[in-house]
């Protein structure tokens, strides 16, 4: 099973306040905003939170330029400077670290309350028992034998084997229940069908594929397609920049999908959206048919052994990097479960007089060279923290944050750079966690997983988790476990920028309470009928709201169109003066591995300014 089979598993499965310039700052108070934020090291880091958003829209709004007089000058100088502590920026900082040598100084500039950025993680308590779940970035895929990834990998301290999972216990037959959070559409699946199917009351489907579709909701044309859609196989690209990918690059991933499996877009928009291009954020409408494609033939990886999940997601493989980069920020020695387990050393991230430091929040707001870029021989960074102005300068700065702050906040960016930005889409998406006392009610329809087609949210799977994380060695359906909604903003026939926007305005402008009431609601609809009750069975939830989470890639995207070369590659091919860009936009793969290879790519360019 590929990359894109596991991101792709469920393929079936307000705007006119802000127009009249109402913004979230003032529709919604800051705890409305945030809402419950778990336990642990995570706690008051659950996505982007309001002092992050509020922060970062002072740069989109321009509010410190020109740069007021005010700016505290820190005197600090560093070898590089890394813009962004999500997995690309602190990738960058460590390979900086080790080729630079022990002399040379690093800071990490981080706007969040811990670093990860979006591979960070939720920790509930319930009836005594942890339970983690993730924020964002999600799955590991074991790396082959002798590439760069499994070195990295292996340095620091994941051993890339398949990871030890909770056994079965209790009185009940055993379950099957999968390893990620992906759903896998076998026997214990559903799907679910409402009001939008003519079932005002809902029917549940279980094993929708075994039982052919068969009394289900559709007409007799959508289901011949969806079970004819089951038997094609695609044939992924030779390589990187052949005519196959090239063409899928040329087209929507929707258009792809109705010329190899005979689907109408009918059928594509009411069964697969957004499902189909989740892994880019949108719907297949909006993307690059490449996007469904290009991690696979990029990034193979172990089939055979399965995608493995951390306990907390890719903060698994972000606490790695900083136990690598500053052993101290993570106490004891360097094994799974120790790495997963000891709190973070907050005090030593930004200790004075060590070779690599990590400031949080610290939201960068302009970078600079000074002097003309080609003959400069130090950067600017300044840097807002508690509403103050502060400014360090750098030989070097790697921009690993993404595309939507790195157009704004580097103030001398040329305009092929900043032509390039313009071609770049963020889409948002509102990870919710929530923790269930038992899922007793799920084991007695006979399901772990399934799939719903309208409301919020569009699918969940149970999962049973790393035992090296702080979790409960077994699993039964009397044990509190958290499942995760992932959900998305599409909308599909209309350009890729208003689905974006639009999307935006709504994670934004929605308080936490009405997610929460929405949430609950749903749960009620789809699983009242067997013994759920919502003030009973919910613990806690958490929301994990991220603004710009995925770029989607439109066609065009990875090689270019009408003569003009792909974005990323103009941003990629050389650093900028003193400045080099990493981040996995860049690549068009929202992957943890493009994260780390653009980082090792930027730290390259930048690693002869400071010899």
């Amino acid at each position: 099973m590929t990359r894109r089979d596991y991101l792709n598993s469920t393929l079936l499965a307000s705007g006119s306040l802000l127009l009249s310039g109402a913004t979230p700052l003032e529709l919604l108070a800051k705890e409305d905003w945030n809402g419950y934020s778990g336990v642990g090291d995570y706690a008051g880091a659950n996505g982007n939170t309001w002092e992050v958003l509020t922060d970062g829209h002072k740069i989109r709004d321009h509010v410190f330029e020109p740069l007021p007089a005010n700016v505290i000058e820190t005197g600090e100088q560093y070898d590089c400077v890394v813009v962004g502590g999500g997995i690309s920026g602190l990738a960058a900082a460590l390979f900086f670290k080790r080729q630079a040598g022990v002399r040379e100084t690093c800071m990490v500039l981080d706007n969040h309350g811990i670093f990860g950025g979006e591979a960070r993680r939720n920790e509930f308590v319930v009836d005594g028992q942890r339970l983690i779940a993730h924020q964002g970035s999600a799955m590991f895929f074991p790396p082959l034998d002798g590439t760069f990834l499994a070195e990295f990998y292996d340095s620091i301290g994941i051993d890339g084997r398949p990871f030890p999972y909770q056994t079965w216990s209790g009185r009940d037959p055993e379950m099957p229940l999968g390893r990620t959070s992906y759903t896998s559409g076998g026997a214990n699946c559903g799907f679910f069908f409402g009001a939008k199917f003519g079932r005002a009351k809902g029917q549940w489907l279980i094993d929708p594929w075994g039982k052919k579709l068969e009394a289900a909701p559709i007409g007799d044309a959508a289901r011949r397609e969806l079970l004819a859609m089951r038997g094609v196989k695609t044939a992924l690209p030779e390589r990187h920049g052949d005519a196959m990918s090239r063409h899928l690059d040329s087209i929507t991933l929707e258009q792809h999908l109705m010329e190899t499996t005979r689907l109408s877009r009918e059928t594509v928009r009411t069964f697969l959206s957004p499902v189909a291009g989740g892994g880019s954020g949108l719907g297949a409408d909006a993307l690059s048919a490449y996007a469904e494609y290009a991690a696979d033939v990029l990034l193979p990886w172990k089939y055979d052994w399965g995608a493995q999940m951390f306990p907390g997601g890719n903060a698994g493989v972000a606490r790695h990097i900083v136990k690598a980069l500053i052993p101290e920020a993570i106490p004891g020695e360097v094994t799974l479960e120790n790495v997963c387990r000891s709190r973070v050393n907050f005090a030593v991230l930004d200790r004075a007089g060590q070779g690599a430091r990590i400031r949080l929040q610290a939201t960068a707001i302009a970078v600079k060279h000074e002097g003309e870029p080609a003959k400069s021989k130090a950067v600017r960074i300044v840097y807002l923290r508690d509403g103050k102005l502060y400014s360090v300068t750098a030989r070097s700065v790697i921009v690993a944050g993404g595309s939507w702050t790195a157009k704004h906040i580097v103030r001398d960016l040329p305009a092929a750079q900043r032509e390039a930005y313009a071609q770049f889409y963020r889409a948002p998406c509102l990870m919710a966690n929530v923790a269930l006392r038992n899922w007793r009610f799920l084991y007695k329809m006979g399901i772990s997983e399934c799939q719903w087609f309208e409301g919020i949210g569009n699918y969940l799977a149970l999962r049973k988790m790393a035992t090296f994380g702080a979790v409960a060695p077994a699993v039964s359906p009397d044990s509190p476990v958290a499942v995760t909604l992932k959900i998305l903003f599409s909308s599909p026939g209309r350009p890729i920028g208003e689905q974006v926007t639009r999307g935006r305005m709504e994670l934004l402008s929605t308080s936490f309470r009405d997610y929460e009431r929405r949430i609950r609601a749903q749960f009620a609809m789809l699983f009242g009928g067997s013994g759920f009750d919502a003030g009973r069975d919910i613990a806690g939830i958490i929301l994990n709201r991220w603004g710009h989470a995925y770029l989607s890639p439109q066609p065009g995207f990875f090689f270019g169109s009408g003569g003009k070369p792909a974005p990323g590659e103009v941003l990629r091919n050389a650093p900028f003066g003193r400045i080099a860009f990493a981040n996995s936009d860049l690549a068009g793969i929202m992957d943890h591995r493009t994260s780390i290879l653009e980082a090792r790519r930027a730290v390259g360019q930048v690693a002869s300014i400071v010899e």
